[in-house]
């Protein structure tokens, strides 16, 4: 696996980091703006910004006095060609299990079985 796709799953398994990630997804916000949307102090922002900008999730600018940050287009297509791709095998091999001949019998015969008589020993098959 790619080494900044690994940091930036990585960065973002960490609940607070998530939030950061997903508050910037709504555009650029000052470090004073989102400490004081979440429970944690601006320097434990500060600490949460640096490892996504380190994983390449997102890029930091100065205006002035002020850092804002905002997500990196070319981290999120990493993320994104990677579960695109994720995404595309499960689909694929999906679409091989189903179109095989045994697999079709299986799916025909747990229909029939479904149709026909209820187990006792299932609850869920006695009436009240």
């Amino acid at each position: 696996m790619n080494t900044y796709l690994q940091a930036g799953l990585d960065a973002l398994n960490d609940g607070t980091r998530m939030a950061i990630f997903q508050k910037l997804a709504n555009g650029p916000m000052a470090v004073n703006e989102i400490a004081a949307t979440l429970p944690v102090s601006r320097p434990a922002v500060s600490q949460h910004l640096r490892v996504l900008q380190n994983a390449g999730l997102i890029t930091g600018s100065k205006t002035g006095t002020r850092r804002h940050y905002q997500l990196d287009p070319e981290g999120i297509a990493r993320l994104r060609a990677h579960f695109d791709q994720v995404w595309d095998k499960a689909l694929t091999s999906f679409q091989a299990s189903i179109a095989s001949p045994k697999a079709s019998a299986k799916i025909e015969k747990k229909n029939k079985h479904k149709g026909g008589k209820k187990n006792a020993k299932d609850p869920r098959s006695r009436r009240p």
